[in-house]
């Protein structure tokens, strides 16, 4: 006696339609307008050529009843399961795997008995002899036929199947990202065979004139996968051409940029904060003193995702570090259309404009990090944008040995923000502060970032009259404006910076060196730029 065989599991929705050619390059149609059974599989797969004979017996027994049709995932590979087997049943190929993707199966064999109008009937994976002889039992009496020749007993009473090809990860990315219900709606560049794809984005403009992972439907989709937010769902307005940035052409730059889906966050986040009004990055992008953003990422997504916050953190080899700030480049530059000769007027412009973000070196450092001082909880994941000219600029001290005299000298390398000459200046520096120019700062105790920064305001305090242009330089203060000041309001002590709020602070680095480095900001305020901080959402 037979096992019954299970009933499809949605009997009410036909089987999907399907096109597919036979080894004899003629077209089958599916659904067939009479029964039929259909099996898919592979030239690889051992039970699938344990079930190649039985097809064709049943083929031999019902073919002119009933359409019996192997379907193979195979290519080359199909051809030699017929050959293998002598099969004369059609075999229509589907190498590209597409129809087997439509019918979401997991194992191979898998077979379908359907009625004319492609309802399932009946349905079955892998191999068990009850359920193989309990389908052969169904077909005849669903015929009215007489059973197919087959010795039942000398067939094993269990046999695995194997994963479908549509299944590995490469091949179901690819057909996912091409199904009609895909989340990218993107347009799509078809490239002919013969060109190069890395030539053509060059070509087209996308790149920033380095080579870019091109951003197939599968890639994008797998990058979509870092994120939980909706594909079509608007982050942010681009300046400056105020174009709409989705999830989805954020995860299209992240791609031809580099990044792990796990970045992406990283990324949504950045482009937050730099299109906001705050931050202005039409202003940023179409400066003549080549303005890009910094990213210093803060919190638990730094370990988690990779970052480097220790040696060589503000240069190259660390894919998190590179592609994150590059994937917000390109984001302004494809979807805002910051490109130099165009709103990018830079005169010379800046590396910075390539890539740059690392991450803040938290345990190494005795202060609040950057994201609990502006404001988050400790256990946030932020990301904060700062408008940078020029950076990183090493300070180089590697005799000093009491707190105040390495403090001393993170001041004096700060007062080349600009030029030594400028003064009281309301713009933003970005201060990097080694390990070990740390272990002397604290050597005899707390040193607060708050005694830093007035440290560095009192070491760079000079009197307002050597900020009076002169025959060394013209810049500063203009002679006509100087002839109406008072000899006490020149000799008024000026510090660098109009206030202490314009230093910020972080510690990143190897524990082996004495190097801190600065980045030097653009203008800042309403008419330059005020670094902005996005907490970091999956």
């Amino acid at each position: 006696m037979t096992a019954p065989l299970a009933e499809a599991p949605r009997p009410d929705a036909a089987l999907p339609a399907f096109a597919l050619s036979d080894v004899a390059g003629e077209t089958r149609r599916f659904p067939t307008g009479r029964p039929a059974l259909i099996c898919f599989v592979k030239e690889d797969c051992h039970t699938c050529n344990l079930a190649a004979p039985l097809l064709e017996a049943f083929h031999q027994a019902w073919g002119d009843r009933a359409d019996i049709w192997m379907v193979g995932q195979s290519g080359d590979g199909n051809a030699v399961l017929i050959d293998r087997h002598g099969l004369t049943l059609p075999f229509l190929d589907d190498s590209a795997c597409k129809t087997s993707f439509a019918w979401n199966f997991e194992i191979v064999p898998a077979i379908y008995w359907a009625d004319g109008d492609g309802q399932p009937l009946a349905q079955t994976e892998g191999f068990v002899r009850e359920e193989w002889q309990a389908l052969a039992d169904r077909i005849a009496g669903d015929l009215g036929a007489a059973p197919a020749a087959v010795d039942w007993a000398s067939l094993p009473a269990w046999q695995p199947g194997c994963g479908s090809k549509h299944l590995d990860p490469e091949i179901n990315d690819k057909l996912q990202a091409e199904a009609d219900d895909s989340p990218i709606r993107s347009r799509r560049i078809e490239i002919a065979d013969a060109d190069d794809i890395a030539e053509f984005l060059f070509d087209q403009g996308f790149s920033d004139g380095l080579p870019l992972v091109p951003p197939t439907a599968e890639r994008v989709l797998r990058m979509l996968r870092g994120t939980t937010r909706a594909p079509q769902e608007v982050v942010a307005v681009v300046p400056p051409n105020l174009a709409p940035a989705t999830v989805e052409k954020i995860a299209i730059n992240a791609v031809m940029a580099g990044c792990k889906p796990e970045y992406l966050p990283v990324v949504i986040a950045a482009l937050e904060a730099v299109c906001t009004d705050a931050f202005n990055m039409h202003g940023v992008a179409a400066t003549t003193m080549g303005a890009a953003p910094v990213l210093v990422v803060s919190g638990p997504i730094r370990q988690r995702i990779g970052m480097n916050m220790k040696l060589a953190a503000l240069g190259n080899g660390n894919r998190a570090n590179a592609t994150i700030g590059r994937a917000l480049r390109l984001v302004v530059r494809n979807l805002g259309g910051a490109r130099p000769g165009g709103v990018d007027r830079s005169t010379l412009s800046s590396p910075l404009k390539f890539t740059m973000c690392f991450a803040e070196w938290e345990e190494g450092s005795p202060w609040d990090p950057l994201h609990v001082e502006r404001g988050f909880k400790a256990e946030d994941s932020v990301v904060t944008a700062f408008a940078m000219t020029s950076g990183p600029v090493q300070i180089v001290d590697q005799e000093s040995r009491r707190p105040d005299q390495v403090a001393g000298s993170l001041g004096l390398g700060l007062e080349a923000v600009f030029l030594s000459k400028i003064h009281r200046a309301p713009v933003d520096a970005l201060l990097v502060v080694c390990p070990e120019h740390v272990k002397t700062l604290i050597s005899d105790g707390p040193y607060s970032k708050t005694r830093l920064r007035e440290r560095i305001q009192s070491v760079t305090e000079r009197p307002l009259r050597e900020m009076v242009a002169n025959s060394i330089s013209g810049s500063g203060i203009p002679l006509a404006s100087a002839a109406k000041m008072t000899q006490a309001q020149l000799d008024a002590p000026a510090p660098k910076f109009a206030s202490t709020d314009y230093i910020h602070i972080v510690v990143a680095g190897s524990e082996a060196g004495k190097f801190s480095a600065a980045f030097h900001g653009w203008a800042s305020g309403a008419m330059g730029s005020t670094p902005v901080s996005r907490k970091i959402e999956s």
